[in-house]
């Protein structure tokens, strides 16, 4: 369901290039690095300013490698072309799905700025940080280039958030919105019986309190993934996420360290319920608005309040697609929701497009490498390529069914 792409032996070169140049040739990994686990100290950089949106009074950065990509799919979809220009107007998600990525981050923001000087209002990028050691422990489509091992867990400190942070710092006129690790911590909540997510519980939890404690600074505003209403909505659920979010929190250096909670990501409940489905307390909100109220009610008992909630809107445009709640990958019938735009109800500090639209979640070949049998459920479109590949006719889809229309 998220944004990885193929690992190519090229990518893999220049992670084991840069964990060794981090580490200082400290030694070798189980994938031939080898670096040391550094522990968590309080932080040394002031957090942003709590309280503030920081999508509010700004725009969003447009991706020109999305634009481009969209672009390039115009001869193929001549009947399409006026869909995929609109399509290429709008804001999206940067993924740092591989440490190559990291490369990339101070060209966007070199271009973010020069996007802000031009308009006259700050430009806010928005990224996902997306590489855990053992990253997705309960899917296939999306694994990721790190083990769950002290070397996995070094060079994801040194060679990937190290590196992004560095960054952030050469940026510090600039606002940046970071969401970390997708579906990390959720699985820590609901999939412990499962024998990777439990080997890397550890590791989850010491690299997301890294990752906020380096990342963390006062032009970046960050979200901690915390699912959708459907999975960690349910009242036996949202108590052990709000206080394993605590725990987090405190490792990191405080709450305060965090502007909120992203919700939805690449998922495809609504926002808001159009069928305004009477509420059972019992069972979870219909919707993610409702998710978000309930969640803040969960932090609060815990003692983390005042934080806000960013919505995944880019394929909950249509709702009730899905014959079960669980069909993740690439499913039927979706379609683009509610343009990006800031504070739209309370609690709320933007929909945003976090998963890239068009975009796949996985291939639905089960000779492919890292094939999930949920690619090629009922629910699924046919005809996927890999997690991270442009899956040109689903674009189409998103495009066609998008609600409010393109």
């Amino acid at each position: 369901m998220r944004r990885t792409g193929p690992f190519h032996p090229s990518a893999r070169l220049a992670a084991v290039l840069t964990a060794l140049a981090v580490a200082g040739c400290a030694g070798v990994s189980s994938e031939g690095r080898k670096a040391e686990v550094s522990p968590l100290r309080p932080p040394t950089a002031p957090a942003a300013p709590e309280g503030v949106n920081p999508f509010a009074g700004a725009r969003l950065y447009i991706n020109r490698d999305y634009v481009k990509a969209v672009q390039a799919l115009e001869a193929a979809h001549p009947n399409e072309v006026a869909l995929l220009k609109r399509m290429e107007s709008l804001p999206t998600a940067i993924w740092l799905s591989w440490i190559a990525d990291t490369k990339e981050v101070p060209r966007i923001l070199d271009d973010a700025r020069q996007q802000q000087k031009t308009t006259g209002q700050p430009v806010v990028p928005l990224f996902v940080v997306y590489d855990l050691p053992g990253r997705d422990c309960a899917a296939e489509s999306s694994a990721g280039e790190l083990s769950a091992d002290a070397g996995g867990e070094a060079t994801y400190q040194h060679a990937f958030i190290d590196v992004i942070a560095a960054a952030f710092r050469a940026h510090p006129d600039q606002r940046i919105a970071v969401v970390l690790e997708p579906d990390s911590l959720s699985n820590l909540v609901t999939n412990l019986d499962r024998p990777r997510c439990k080997t890397a519980e550890g590791i989850y939890k010491r690299g997301i309190a890294y990752a906020i404690n380096k990342l963390s600074l006062p032009n970046v505003f960050l979200y901690l993934e915390a699912a959708h209403a459907g999975w960690l909505g349910f009242p036996k659920n949202i108590d052990r996420a709000a206080g394993l979010y605590r725990d987090v929190l405190a490792m990191a250096g405080g709450p305060e360290r965090v502007r909120g909670f992203a919700l939805n990501v690449s998922n495809y409940d609504p926002a808001v319920d159009p069928a305004k489905t009477p509420r059972d307390r019992t069972s979870a909100a219909s919707d993610e608005t409702g998710y978000a109220a309930d969640l803040t009610k969960a932090l609060a008992r815990v003692g983390v309040t005042g934080k806000g909630f960013i919505i995944d809107t880019g394929r909950d445009g249509r709702a009730y697609i899905r014959s079960i709640a669980s069909s993740w990958c690439n499913v039927k019938g979706a379609g683009l929701g509610e343009r990006p735009r800031a504070a739209p109800s309370p609690l709320i500090d933007a929909y945003l497009y976090v998963k890239v639209p068009g975009e796949s979640d996985g291939t639905s070949d089960p000779n492919a490498p890292r094939f999930d049998p949920t690619c090629a459920s009922d629910d699924a479109t046919p005809g996927a390529p890999q997690a991270g590949k442009m899956f040109d006719a689903y674009l189409i889809d998103l495009l066609k069914n998008a609600n409010p229309p393109l």
